[in-house]
């Protein structure tokens, strides 16, 4: 069966201020996933080595469509690679204030 297109065939805009969760990354020794919005996930695997990297998962609100590959509900290795060769240069979502630390 083939499918046909109508239309702009491209792939959507990328709401990175969207909800995501970055999974299988260890957090205070134990692998909580971290809930945050889609740049700042992204963000934050591109910290991680290349281990950690590998078995990470990444869970954005909704899926997301990468070029021409169907839209994807979650995330791993090379396709969340792919969104950090397309991240925005600046981040475009505020990052929380850090906790104050004990002087």
């Amino acid at each position: 069966m083939t499918e046909a297109y109508w239309g702009d065939t491209s792939a959507p805009a990328i709401d990175w201020r969207m909800s995501a969760a970055l999974e299988n990354v260890p957090r205070g020794g134990s692998e909580v996933a971290e809930v945050t919005n889609l740049e700042a996930a992204v963000r934050a695997w591109l910290a991680l080595d290349p281990t950690r990297r590998a078995e990470a998962t990444l869970t954005p609100e909704h899926p997301l469509q990468l070029g021409t590959e169907p839209a994807a509900t979650t995330l791993h290795g090379a396709a969340i690679q792919a969104l950090a060769d397309i991240l925005p240069h600046t981040p475009t979502a505020p990052e929380p204030p850090e906790a104050p630390t004990a002087a």
